[in-house]
């Protein structure tokens, strides 16, 4: 009984965010109000028929947010050695105030974008990241809809961050802070947060971000500023004449939860498996961008892109139901694809 005196004592004292305890401290506050606005949205979905929440969908958000934090306490001892040993052999000693807060919330928040751009681009880290995207709804629920083995390899993307000098636990403070503000992101309820979508990342540009559409696949990778996507050429505006579709081609038939989460595990094992391919091959279909096949027959993201917009150059302006069209006849090839192989 102590101890959970002594535990809640902790939380509620906000100087400790600053210290080990920051991050718990962090999720901990957060998680009420997670619950409240999950129920409003759930509520404002119900009495305006607008089935943004599926039950089924909901559990699944919430056993993959479960296994990824059970993940993250076994792995977090391990996280922090690695850590620690860069911030032991750091470049720089920084000086704590309000400017190097503000430098470890900038430096994390690139790591963040740097993190997700591989995730996107390189197949076996999309094999883990694809939980978060298989959903074919968006809600606040969404944004706990995590990756579960993330926290395998999650801290490498962070430790040049303390290679640089800035300590471990701050990085992880900034983390958990942007990535609730990530979650919020996850809603169709928000149309628009006037000129703050000159520079957060918000609900418009993450439904962009979610979207099968092959004018918005791999877009708006940032969680916290949308300024990395507009530098690095990844940014792409919600368009109100091609509507979001949510989930990923082709689509996952079952919704057990186990196939979702191992989907693109089994059949990268069926590709590097192929007889007759080189060991290159069998790497590349490991790290190369989803869609590359060694016979030259697969198409990436990219590629795709290439192709949608230069039919839309070569003749006028395609209207919303043209635009949907070709996206299907192009998903269609693509579904045939990867089937066949």
């Amino acid at each position: 009984m102590l101890f959970i005196f002594s535990f809640i004592e902790k939380m509620l004292d906000f100087s400790n965010i600053f210290k080990t305890e920051g991050p718990d401290v962090v999720y901990t506050w957060t998680i009420p109000v997670f619950a409240t606005i999950i129920f409003l949205e759930m509520a404002y979905s119900h009495f305006n028929k607008e089935k943004i929440y599926e039950t089924k969908d909901v559990a699944t958000n919430v056993l993959f947010a479960l296994l990824n934090y059970g993940l993250d306490i076994i792995m977090k001892g391990f996280s922090l050695f690695v850590m620690m040993f860069f911030y032991q052999h750091r470049l720089f000693d920084w000086q704590e105030g309000i400017w190097y807060w503000i430098a470890v919330f900038l430096a994390q928040d690139f790591a963040y974008y740097v993190h997700h751009y591989v995730d996107h681009h390189s197949r076996v880290f999309w094999a883990v990241h694809i939980t978060h995207h298989n959903s074919d709804y968006f809600n606040i629920s969404t944004g706990f809809r995590s990756p579960v083995f993330q926290p395998l390899y999650r801290y490498l993307f962070f430790s040049p961050l303390a290679f640089m000098g800035f300590h471990p636990w701050h990085i992880l403070v900034a983390y958990s802070s942007i990535q609730i503000y990530g979650t919020f992101v996850h809603t169709q309820s928000i149309k628009s947060m006037g000129f703050l979508e000159y520079i957060l990342v918000t609900p418009s540009h993450h439904r962009v971000h979610h979207a099968c559409n092959i004018k918005y696949l791999d877009r708006n990778m940032g969680m916290g500023l949308i300024i990395w996507d507009k530098i690095f050429g990844t940014f792409e505006k919600e368009d109100p004449e091609v509507p979001v579709k949510y989930g990923v081609y082709p689509k996952i038939k079952s919704k057990d939860p186990a196939t979702m989460l191992f989907y693109e595990w089994r059949r990268i094992g069926k590709d590097i498996r192929q007889p007759g391919i080189s060991f290159k091959d069998r790497i590349q279909y490991l790290f190369n961008s989803p869609g590359w096949r060694h016979d030259g027959t697969g198409k990436t993201v990219k590629q795709y892109q290439k192709e949608y917009k230069e039919k839309i150059k070569s003749g006028t302006p395609l209207k919303v139901k043209e635009q949907i069209s070709e996206s299907k006849n192009q998903y269609s090839q693509l579904i045939q694809q990867t089937e066949d192989k």
